[in-house]
Order: C-alpha cells, then structure tokens, then sequence
C-alpha cells in the first residue's frame, strides 16, 4: 500500500455546473487524493459547442454578430466560473498540483480523449443520476466515459437528499 502513496498519479476530475460534479470532486478529495501524495489533479470543463445558428433563423428572427458574441461571452463566463469554484474547493490541498483545462466539444468524447491525451491514471466524474428515459434522450455522459475511457474510472453519485429527515 504504500507503494500506491509514493506513486505520483494524475486524476482526472471532469466539473460541470451541476452539484453532482461538485460532489464528486468533494468526494475525491475525502477518499482519492491522500496526505502527502505526489498527486496532479486536473479539473475539466468541457465547454458544449454552441448551436448552429444561421443569420436567420426559422422564425424570422435574425442573429447578430453582437447576440452571437454575447453568447459566446456568457459560456466563457460560465467556464470560468466553473473552474475558480472548482479551484476554491481545492484551495487547502498540499504537495497536490492542481491543473485546470477548459475544453471544447461533446463532453462525452471530449472527457475520454482527454483522459487518454493527458495519460489520467483515474477519471473521477458526478452522475445526474437520471432514470432510463431521460437516460435514453438525454444520454448520459458517465455511462458513456465509462465504455470508452481506458483508464479506471469512478463515477460518483450524489446522495438523495434528506430535507426533513433531520
């Protein structure tokens, strides 16, 4: 076992918007990441390409290069804010190197190429925890990363909650 301490790992933690990735990456701190590792931590944000528009639409309504703009501002924004709560949470980590990548793409494939692209010894991700239909129409990111990703993989679900339970 100790042999697995001294090992420097890299983990791949992908984030999102969602309290599932935030879980996730809480979870992975408390059970993943131990004292004194030589550990790198990278947190992904995949940016979901913007919806084709053309200058005009199918109602009529035309795009401007300054709506466009403002939409690609807004997921920048988004972005970013993902990533410095991410970096907050991380923020009491020692001899843990973290990283950030904020990439482009189908988050789906996006993930798994990173995973391999950056040689990630674990991929760490949230689940939405949807049933079969949504599953089926929404797809789900995890299951996906969890066919297709080489490496071991932890898929981390956030807890039902339990208001008025206490």
């Amino acid at each position: 076992m100790a042999d697995v301490a001294a090992k420097e790992r890299k983990i791949l933690v992908a984030v999102d918007e969602g309290e599932e990735s935030v879980h996730a990456l809480s979870w992975c701190l408390k059970n993943v990441i131990s004292e004194n590792s030589k550990d790198t931590l990278v947190l992904l944000y995949v940016k979901p390409p913007r919806a084709v528009f053309t200058a005009l639409d199918g109602t009529g309504y035309l795009f401007s290069s300054d709506i466009l703009t403002a939409m690609d501002k807004y997921g920048n924004d988004v972005a970013d804010c993902v990533i410095e709560k991410a970096k907050k949470i991380c923020k009491d980590l020692q001899d843990v190197k973290v990283e950030t990548r904020i990439e482009h793409g189908d988050p789906r494939d996006v993930i798994c190429q990173m995973t391999q692209k950056l040689g990630a010894d674990v991929l760490v991700m949230g689940s939405h925890g949807y049933g079969p239909i949504k599953r089926a129409f929404l797809g789900s990111v995890s299951n996906h990363c969890a066919q297709n990703v080489k490496c071991p993989i932890l898929i981390v679900k956030k807890p039902k909650s339990t208001a008025g339970n206490d």
